[in-house]
């Protein structure tokens, strides 16, 4: 992954050149979130062990061997750092004050999930317990300001404005969307992980221009930095995470990353969506949820597919099974490696496709996300044609 991190800093570098955007203080911030995450990793998979909170194999399982999980806890102990570490630099500084909102809630509502999620970790959770957790950790982005405040409507055009009743709903049914969506889709060593870093890299592009475009608003900040803490976090849990893994990030991590990119995706449209009056602003107000949909469109299609499946089979939406999206993948014939690098794949050619027409031109990019996709579904589909080339004629 350290590959895709430069590709990423190269992308960076050409996007706000000349730009007057803090681009280095970002990429120090994800590097101590990347190096601090390393590091506590390793103390919480020992406080995992004696704490108990260890995934021990089951039928629908992939690893073997009991595994500690509770990883979450040193992802989020990445962010921190970073982001306490980018309060002491001049240039970031700027992002903390003038009553800045974001972060504080990130972190607020960022600390109830781990908590909801260690405690599953250790002790496990019912479905609606669960919910009830993933509920008020998004409510608390509400009651701290991190709210989707104007939504673009494409039936008449133009934008709607929501009362803060509507907002808050808004923003909860987002936030859990995307919760649940990175918890059904952790379930092959490194996945989420990986997920979540592509992710987190694709939305920092985008807040670095919104960034430039708003000339070095102080108010644009916080998405920037939310964005390169989760990205260096996600980067410094996979060597711990990568198969084979040596610690889960378990729902502790899965659900923390989820929410961290609605936070991101929220905070980075309420730039844009209390000034939305012309056509550019409402595609600029547009790009964070089309962005985060086209980065989580897996996880999202993986997530409906489930419950599609569980429901005709007269079960519960949230009841496990062996059917997600990687459990196919390898029941083609794909390696483990290999299905987490595919997802990977197609994940990192739909985040290109979301914030490449802001770096190149939109014709340019059609094509090579449509070469993207083509190679992508021919790779998948190796096995297949292999199989059906050997079988007799």
């Amino acid at each position: 992954m350290s590959a895709s991190a430069d590709s990423a800093a190269l992308v960076l570098a050409q996007a706000t050149r000349g730009a007057g955007v803090p681009l280095r203080e970002l990429l120090l911030v994800m590097l101590t979130a990347a190096v601090v995450t390393f590091f506590a990793t390793g103390g919480v998979r020992l406080l995992a062990t004696k704490f108990g909170a260890v995934a021990v194999p089951r039928d629908r399982d992939v690893h073997k061997t009991p595994i500690p999980r509770m990883g979450g806890v040193g992802i989020f102990a990445g962010m921190v750092a970073a982001l306490l570490f980018a309060q002491q630099l001049p240039a970031l500084a700027r992002g903390f004050e003038y009553g800045a909102r974001d972060i504080p809630a990130a972190l607020v509502s960022g600390a109830v999930i781990v908590l909801v999620g260690v405690i599953d970790d250790r002790w496990g959770l019912d479905a609606l317990t669960k919910f009830v957790g993933q509920v008020t950790a998004a409510g608390i982005l509400v009651l701290l300001g991190v709210s989707w405040w104007v939504i673009y409507f494409p039936f008449g055009g133009g934008t709607i404005t929501l009362d803060p009743l509507q907002a808050g709903l808004v923003t909860i049914a987002v936030t859990v969307v995307m919760v649940n969506a990175m918890n059904f889709v952790d379930g092959l060593d490194g996945l989420a992980a990986g997920m979540g870093l592509i992710a987190a890299l694709a939305i920092c592009v985008y807040s670095v221009g919104l960034l430039r475009e708003q000339g070095g608003d102080v108010s644009v900040y916080p998405p920037a930095l939310l964005a390169a803490a989760l990205a260096g976090a996600c980067l410094g849990f996979l060597p711990h995470n990568f198969q084979p893994a040596r610690i889960f990030m378990g729902d502790s991590g899965s659900m923390l990353i989820g929410l961290m990119l609605a936070t991101i995706s929220t905070s980075a449209s309420g730039k844009i969506g209390r000034n939305a009056y012309g056509i550019k602003d409402v595609l600029g107000l547009l790009t964070p949820l089309l962005l985060v949909g086209a980065v989580m469109f897996i996880p999202i299609l993986d997530l409906l597919l489930a419950i599609v499946r569980r429901t005709r089979a007269g079960v519960s939406p949230f009841s496990p099974d062996k059917m997600h999206l990687h459990h196919r993948l390898l029941q083609i014939g794909h390696s483990h490696r290999r299905v987490v690098l595919l997802i990977y794949l197609w994940v990192g050619v739909l985040a290109f496709g979301a914030v490449g027409p802001s770096l190149i031109d939109r014709r340019i990019v059609v094509l090579l996300v449509a070469g993207g996709l083509v190679f992508a579904l021919v790779v998948t589909a190796v096995p297949s044609l292999r199989q059906h080339d050997d079988q007799p004629g």
